[in-house]
């Protein structure tokens, strides 16, 4: 115990120095003071980690849950928090003494003095490394730092596919929308073209406007067809997504209302977003394990002390003689000393720093992104509130413009080009008011993405 305890004097200076050499474990990120772009001013942030829940849209949370379930990004970021756990459980047993159960017979003649006889054995080994210079706890660490990672990437997973059905969702709802749209717009172009084809047949009309009428219908209907397309490609791909049968996710849809994205609120401040995004939090917790990982291998440059021992009994028949034997040791306590090694532990300490500064800089600029998602999100936003009260000031204008030019035209006052004119402004005003609440959603969706879902590192340990 004397040498042991000398010895440790004589190397606390080391493990000293190598823990101070270590990098730090948490670096300053540079996150802007305060917003730049205006903040929406209804919701709640504290119920983001329910926001589907509370708009009324059962179906919209049905095929949110289904997907989680059937995702394999999901699946994926599960085993890594698994793996990861795995990982931990090692580097923390590493710390600890191993206790391993050895049993063994055998039989044996030997041209010697000794009789032959069977010969069996049990015994209990035990080993053990002491962690001098601290390679085992960084390790430790390491492995902790990455599995909070993992669990925050798991929850990034699941938000990314919830953002990712929601806007599948409503782009479906809007291209229902669009469709209903396009088959009034075909039904009135059907209508007026009979009209025409009728006053062309009294001859009030020449037959270049007859002809005129048929192309607008048939434009009309091409309009309403290709609509019709790309709805259906809309559902097959939230089949897809949520592994939900198609018969039954149209039977749903068609039972189900659309209601739109509800809205939120954000913290003042960027750096309450920062604590709160998984994919930063887990860039951060890369940036430790790296740290942690310098440590361990600056470690490794050092003397390394183990211990084992051993304890059992034996017993040798010949005869019809049984001799019993009981043995135990304690030892060796042994220190290895590292003399040279051609440069590999030195490089194993570049790497390590290496991918430290990395670390640093991977994490810097995931909170730069993560601040410029949410400003793009609330630019967005904002665009899109705008621009929402003069988009239906037009649609209300244009649709009453359309219906002055068709009543102007059913009474042979006006022109069919000029009632086409009309039809076409009306018809991008339909559209333009459709695709901006689609916007509004997408927007909404992404603010939802960029504020981290309501997750905090706090609830998720």
């Amino acid at each position: 115990m004397m040498l042991l305890q000398r010895f440790c004097l004589a190397v606390l200076p080391l493990a000293l120095s190598a823990c101070a050499t270590a990098p730090p474990a948490q670096v300053s990120l540079p996150a802007p003071a305060q917003w730049q772009a205006p903040l929406p001013h209804n919701g709640s942030l504290t119920d983001l980690n329910a926001w589907w829940r509370q708009q009324g849209d059962p179906l919209l949370v049905q095929l949110i849950d289904a997907a989680q379930a059937a995702s394999p990004t999901v699946a994926s970021a599960g085993a890594r928090i698994a793996d990861a756990r795995s990982q931990r459980v090692a580097a923390g047993a590493a710390l600890l003494p191993s206790l391993d159960a050895a049993m063994s017979v055998s039989r044996a003649n030997q041209q010697s003095t000794l009789p032959g006889g069977t010969t069996s054995q049990v015994a209990l080994q035990s080993a053990w490394e002491i962690d001098l210079f601290g390679a085992r706890r960084a390790e430790r660490d390491a492995a902790q730092a990455r599995l909070a990672g993992a669990s925050a990437g798991w929850h990034d997973a699941r938000v990314a596919v919830a953002a990712e059905v929601a806007n599948q969702y409503y782009s479906l709802r809007a291209c229902e929308q669009l469709l209903l749209v396009a088959k009034q717009d075909a039904a009135s172009r059907l209508d007026t073209a009979r009209l025409t084809q009728l006053t062309t047949d009294a001859g009030f009309q020449s037959p270049a406007t007859a002809a005129l009428a048929r192309a607008s219908a048939a434009d009309g209907n091409s309009r309403a067809t290709l609509q019709q397309a790309l709805c259906d490609i809309d559902v097959k791909t939230l089949v897809a997504l949520s592994a939900i049968d198609e018969p039954a996710l149209r039977a749903r849809l068609a039972a189900s209302a659309a209601v739109g994205a509800p809205a939120i609120a954000i913290a003042t401040l960027p750096a309450r977003v920062l604590a709160q995004r998984p994919d930063v939090f887990a860039a951060e917790r890369d940036v430790a394990a790296a740290s942690f990982d310098v440590g361990s291998a600056q470690a490794q440059r050092y003397p390394r002390l183990s211990l084992s021992g051993s304890i059992g009994a034996a017993n040798f028949r010949t005869g019809g003689v049984n001799t019993q034997t009981d043995t135990w040791t304690i030892g060796p306590l042994a220190l290895t000393l590292p003399l040279f090694d051609a440069g590999r532990r030195g490089a194993n300490v570049d790497a390590a720093k290496a991918r430290y500064d990395a670390a640093v800089i991977a994490y810097r600029a995931s909170a730069r992104r993560a601040v410029s998602e949410v400003e793009q999100a609330l630019v967005n936003l904002n665009s899109s509130a705008s621009r929402s009260s003069d988009a239906q000031v037009a649609l209300d204008g244009y649709r009453a413009a359309f219906v002055a030019a068709e009543d102007r035209y059913k009474n042979g006052l006006g022109s069919l080009l000029e009632l086409e004119d009309v039809r076409r402004t009306r018809l991008a005003a339909e559209n333009a008011v459709v695709t901006l609440q689609r916007e509004r959603n997408a927007a909404w969706i992404a603010l939802y993405r960029a504020a981290g879902g309501g997750w905090t590192s706090k609830s998720n340990g």
